[in-house]
C-alpha cells in the first residue's frame, strides 16, 4: 500500500462562543492543512497492529489508546494491517496530530477497501478534528468542529512555518482556563479574509499557563510573516508567508536563536 501523510492540521482562526449543555464548547473555526506531518505505511497481516517511530514516538506511550489504533478498529476489513506511524508531529501541540492520524489511516483504507456509508459518524467518534482530517482539506468548523463547510481556499500554496518549543499542552485544561467570553463570530468570506480578521480565542489561557508561547509568537511576529498564530490550543504557533525565500529565511533566524524549538516548513494545501 502507499505511504499516506498525516497533514498537520492548523486554525486559521478559532472562535470559541460559548459553553454547551453538553460541557462541550461550540466553536467557529477555519481548518487549513499543511502538505507536511506524520507518515504511515501499512501492509496486509493477519490482524491489525500499529508500530510507532520517530522523534515524538515515546509521548505515544499507550499503544491500546492511541488514536490511529482506533481508527483500525473503526473500520472492519476481511483482512487486519500492520501500520507504521512515524511520528513527527510533537504531541499535545494543537496541530490535529493524533486525529490527522486517524484520517489517514481512514484515507488508506478507503483506497483500498472503501468506507462505509456512515465514515463521518464513526470519524467523529474517535475525536471532534477527525472528520476534518480525513479530507484535509480547507474548511468551516462549527459545533464541537464537526459541522464542516467549504470554505474558499485562496491561501493553498503559501508557505507556512510551524513552530513548538517543546512544551505539550493539554487541550483540556487550556479550554478550562476560558475566560469564557463569546467575543462574535468569523468573518465571511475566502479563507485569507477569515484569517486576517479572526483570532485564537485559547490564547490567554494557553499562555497564562505555557508562558514560552508568547516568546515564539513574538519571535514569529519579528519575521517578515503576513500572519503569525497560535494554532489550536497549542502550543504550536504558525507563521504564513509570501515566499519560500521568506520562509527559509525566518526559519534560519529561529534556528540560531532558538535551537530547542521544534519546527516543520510546508505549504499549506
Amino acid at each position: 500500500m502507499p505511504a499516506e501523510t498525516a497533514y498537520a492540521k492548523i486554525n486559521l482562526a478559532l472562535h470559541v462562543r460559548r459553553r454547551r449543555a453538553d460541557d462541550y464548547h461550540e466553536l467557529e473555526t477555519a481548518f487549513a492543512f499543511v502538505d507536511a506531518g506524520d507518515e504511515l505505511t501499512a501492509r496486509t497481516a493477519a490482524q491489525d497492529s500499529l508500530t510507532v517511530t520517530g522523534e515524538f514516538a515515546g509521548a505515544l506511550d499507550d499503544p491500546f489508546g492511541n488514536i490511529a489504533a482506533k481508527a483500525l478498529g473503526k473500520l472492519p476489513r476481511a483482512e487486519g494491517l500492520a501500520v507504521t506511524l512515524d511520528k513527527r508531529l510533537p504531541v499535545a501541540a494543537g496541530l490535529g496530530g493524533g486525529s490527522a492520524d486517524a484520517g489517514a489511516v481512514f484515507r488508506m483504507i478507503r483506497e483500498r477497501y472503501g468506507l462505509p456509508d456512515d465514515w463521518r459518524e464513526r470519524a467523529a467518534a474517535l475525536g471532534a478534528d477527525v472528520p476534518a482530517c480525513v479530507e484535509s482539506e480547507a474548511c468551516i468548523g462549527r459545533g464541537t468542529g464537526t459541522e464542516l463547510a467549504p470554505l474558499e481556499n485562496d491561501l493553498a500554496g503559501t508557505p507556512v512555518l510551524l513552530v513548538n518549543p517543546r512544551v505539550p499542552l493539554a487541550t483540556a485544561a487550556v479550554f478550562a482556563a476560558w475566560d469564557g467570553r463569546d467575543r462574535g463570530p468569523l468573518q465571511e468570506g475566502p479563507a485569507s479574509r477569515i484569517a486576517q480578521a479572526g483570532r485564537n480565542d485559547l490564547e490567554a489561557a494557553a499562555v497564562a499557563q505555557c508562558p514560552l508561547i508568547a516568546d515564539v509568537l513574538a519571535a514569529l511576529r519579528g519575521t517578515s510573516a503576513f500572519l503569525s498564530r497560535m494554532s489550536g490550543s497549542g502550543a504550536t504557533c504558525f507563521a504564513l508567508f509570501e515566499s519560500g525565500d521568506a520562509l527559509t529565511d525566518a526559519a534560519a533566524r529561529l534556528t540560531a536563536d532558538h535551537r530547542d524549538w521544534w519546527q516543520m516548513q510546508g505549504k499549506l494545501r
